[in-house]
């Protein structure tokens, strides 16, 4: 079982040692877990020349970090990540593990479950501590895995009363970013780890990194469109309200699956979550997919030609009318107060 005092993981990934978003993101969230607990953050940094990370970790909420520098860390590889982590695990036995739901942690993830016997719950856009009773018995202080199921129809509660670590992945973007605090005090622990000749039976020959070509996550002003843009062309109309006002074009999934706009400017459930100043949605639905995507933006603005279309039950402006029509008098709207301010 666990120690006596209750250890909530966050494998934080990197990239040539700068932090993935969704590690820090994640440190926040395990301090308010484990304050509910009672219990300690511990972070999880593997690479080479880590220390600075190791640092960062504790200004994002870690009060212990468990530091694997190894020249067999220094880029990702499953043998030897996997092997250091479930080592970690079997020996501290932690009450809570959180990955990213990254392409890493998505493989990281399920080596670790299946090693060490824990369930897994992935692509999480909510966790809580709460109790589970089952056949008159009460488990106390679990953690409430929460996220959409059956196409985004339902939100499922699911916890692991039995089984530990209780682990779950989260999307980027999901959990607010805390600020780092500079005078946070914690503890670095070296771990040196053990490796053999199996560990080593891939190797990384190249690499090629590919940046993305639409930065949504950091976008302050983000207007979006659906399938109710009508077409590609019409999705001009998006990409001029965005120009105009300095953001970012997006999508909803209906508008990408036809076609009219590439994968990358997706928001939702299976896109990029964002919190954006201002979230225009023109033309969207607003199904809870798309929804859980873009609902913790601070002002949104929807455009919909059906009065009670599910994207109005979370914006704070409702626009109905044909957003050909309404776009092009926003666009002219502020350029004409833009002028005068210029003038």
């Amino acid at each position: 079982m666990m120690g006596a005092q209750r250890e909530v993981w966050v494998f934080v990934e990197q990239e040539e040692g700068k932090a993935a978003p969704v590690g820090l993101e994640l440190l926040g969230k395990a301090r308010g877990l484990a304050d509910t607990l009672d219990g300690k953050v511990c972070a999880l940094v593997f690479g080479h020349g880590m220390a600075e990370l190791a640092e960062k970790a504790i200004q994002h909420g870690a009060d212990l970090v468990f530091l694997a520098d190894h020249p067999e860390l220094e880029v990702y590889r499953t043998l030897p990540y996997a092997q250091v982590a479930i080592d970690l695990v079997r020996e501290r036995k932690p009450y809570i593990l959180l990955l990213g739901a990254t392409p890493i942690g998505r493989d990281l993830a399920p080596r670790i479950a299946s090693a060490v016997g824990a369930g897994l719950t992935a692509d999480c856009t909510d966790l809580r501590i709460g109790d589970f009773e089952r056949k008159a018995r009460t488990y106390r202080d679990l953690l409430y895995q929460i996220r959409p199921a059956f196409g985004g129809n339902l939100i499922a509660t699911i916890v692991n009363p039995e089984m530990h670590p209780q682990m779950a992945t989260v999307r980027e973007g999901v959990m607010s970013l805390s600020k780092p605090d500079a005078t946070r005090q914690g503890t670095i622990l070296h771990v040196e780890p053990s490796f053999n000749g199996a560990h080593s039976a891939l190797q990384v020959l190249k690499r090629e990194i590919r940046l993305p070509s639409v930065d949504l996550k950091n976008a302050s002003v983000i207007v979006a469109g659906g399938a109710g843009v009508g077409s590609a062309e019409n999705f001009q109309l998006i990409s001029e309200l965005a120009r105009v006002l300095g953001g970012q074009v997006a999508a909803s999934r209906a508008a990408v699956d036809a076609g009219f706009i590439s994968h990358e400017h997706q928001v939702g459930q299976t896109g990029t979550t964002v919190r954006p100043r201002l979230y225009i949605a023109c033309g969207i639905s607003g199904a809870i997919q798309h929804r859980a995507g873009m609902d913790q933006s601070h002002k949104i603005i929807a455009i919909n030609t059906d009065p009670h279309a599910p994207i109005f039950q979370v914006a704070h402006y409702k626009i109905v009318g044909d957003l050909r029509q309404v776009i092009p008098r926003m666009i002219e709207a502020y350029r004409g107060v833009r002028d005068l301010g210029e003038g």
